[in-house]
């Protein structure tokens, strides 16, 4: 379906991975600080947000990014708040801008975790095994930057807590990439897409918990054919969350030519998303078990805007 989405529309290639182109508790280690029970995890989180461009070199790939990340005061280049903070990697569809997913970031930044988004891969022939390289590389950058002299985030990094994200193709690298990486402790995707390598296949060797979150009305990446076989391949502990009229560019900021839509506003998709995933990332990698009910028990099964599959 995907094939036929790239000759109809070229967006739908731009958007669609580029896949064509060639429930259990936290993490073992003691919590860090848990945000209250009655915290929604939709919501803005406790902190001010920062941001910093700036250019990744580690494991041998230097490409640039943007990092998100929870800071004293809103804006750029603004000192990390406090505290010793989970990291995330987080791969953009195919060839979509990083600022596409702002929203997204920024919402995983104010509750607390350091977002590092790559620029690379952004062309119209994208690697899908470097730009999974290119995740980890990440993640083994900021992690280095904890005990990196005049780096901002010196002594801010909780470099036992890594987990990793994407959309689309981002989402199908990720899974790449959390099989190559066994420090990952989380992985979220959104409206993952199957790559080559096969993300279906990589999702059968990860031993990190995995959410896969998908929209019930994607037409560019399917459920059935891409986030319903990844699911099917993991090993518990995994979830698969469909959210009800959702769509593929409904995980994205804004829509380009060629965009699918769906039943529901790309606003209450936004929403639920952020929902959906930061409770999954703070349950997973802070051991904030208040998250749990939103997570794996009552309010995640039975919520009647995002469907719940789980194999805990």
């Amino acid at each position: 379906m995907l094939f036929r989405r790239v000759l109809t529309g070229l967006a739908g290639l731009l958007l669609a991975a580029g896949a064509l182109s060639t429930a259990t508790g936290p993490a073992s280690a003691e919590p860090r600080t848990a945000a209250p029970a009655a915290a929604d995890p939709a919501a803005p989180g406790p902190f001010a947000v920062g941001y910093s461009d700036l250019t990744v070199s580690a494991s041998g790939r230097s490409f640039s990014a943007r990092v998100w990340y929870p800071a004293t005061t809103a804006g750029a280049g603004t000192p990390v708040a406090d505290g010793s903070h989970p990291a995330l990697a987080f791969g953009h569809g195919f060839f979509q801008d990083v600022s596409k997913y702002a929203t997204t970031l920024q919402q995983y930044a104010s509750w607390g975790f350091i977002a590092v988004a790559p620029k690379s891969q952004g062309g119209l022939f994208p690697s899908h095994s470097a730009f999974a390289d290119d995740l980890n590389a990440a993640l083994a950058w900021i992690t280095a930057q904890n005990t990196a002299a005049g780096s901002r985030f010196n002594g801010r990094v909780d470099t036992a807590r890594l987990g990793l994200s994407g959309h689309s193709m981002g989402g199908g690298a990720a899974l790449l990439a959390a099989s190559r990486n066994p420090a990952v402790r989380s992985v979220s995707t959104l409206a993952a897409a199957e790559t080559n390598p096969s993300a279906v296949t990589a999702s059968a060797a990860i031993a990190a918990p995995v959410q896969y979150v998908a929209g019930s009305q994607d037409t560019i990446a399917p459920p059935a054919g891409n986030q319903q076989k990844m699911y099917a391949a993991k090993p518990a502990a995994t979830q698969l969350r469909t959210i009800t009229g959702g769509f593929h560019c409904g995980f994205t900021d804004s829509s380009g030519f060629g965009c699918d839509s769906g039943g529901i506003t790309r606003a209450a998709q936004l929403q639920l998303t952020r929902g959906v995933t930061t409770a999954w990332f703070l349950y997973t990698l802070t051991g904030d078990t208040g998250m749990y009910d939103r997570v794996w028990g009552s309010a995640a099964q039975n919520d009647p805007a995002v469907a719940f599959q789980a194999k805990p």
